[in-house]
């Protein structure tokens, strides 16, 4: 697809994050289930049901503009996939605080790019005039967002406190 208007590129990114959140989810579940701290596998999962609600309102736009939501493959995302299972599911530790850490920083560079597919998507949902757009997507980044500040209240507070 040519990239000739706002639009197009607002079309592209939403087609972008739903590539990200496909390959996120698998990624955030496996993450959670090799965490050792409770808090944190909880709120791994809970990151799980999160990407899942982003990816059904995300379907729900693509829906009202007609387009698939599956016209683009993330590769920033894949390398991050990639980085999350070599550093964090496949990597060797010696201890299982030491592998929480390293779920929570695996999780949060996957966060931080959904962060950005977000709000930008919402800066041009509300450039085109696309109010019902802009205020589900907003959604989506907020609960992405309230997700960044509960891992990094984890990290804070319990990962290597043993």
């Amino acid at each position: 697809m040519a990239l000739n208007s706002l639009k197009d590129v607002y079309v592209d990114q939403l087609q972008d994050i739903y590539s990200a959140c496909k390959q996120s989810i698998e990624a955030t579940t496996k993450l959670g289930q090799a965490a050792s701290d409770d808090k944190l596998g909880k709120a791994l999962a809970a990151g799980s049901a999160g990407i899942a609600e982003g990816m059904e309102k995300l379907e729900q736009i693509a829906s009202d503009h007609g387009f698939d939501p599956n016209g683009e493959f993330c590769k920033g995302m894949e390398g991050l996939v990639k980085e999350a299972h070599a550093h964090a599911l496949d990597e060797q530790f010696g201890s299982d605080e030491a592998r929480d850490a390293m779920i929570i920083t695996q999780y949060l560079r996957m966060v931080h790019y959904a962060l950005a597919g977000y709000g930008i998507t919402v800066v041009y949902a509300n450039k085109l005039g696309l109010d019902g757009d802009a205020a589900l997507l907003q959604q989506c980044y907020d609960q992405t967002q309230d997700g960044h500040e509960s891992m990094m209240g984890i990290a804070r507070e319990g990962v290597g406190a043993a």
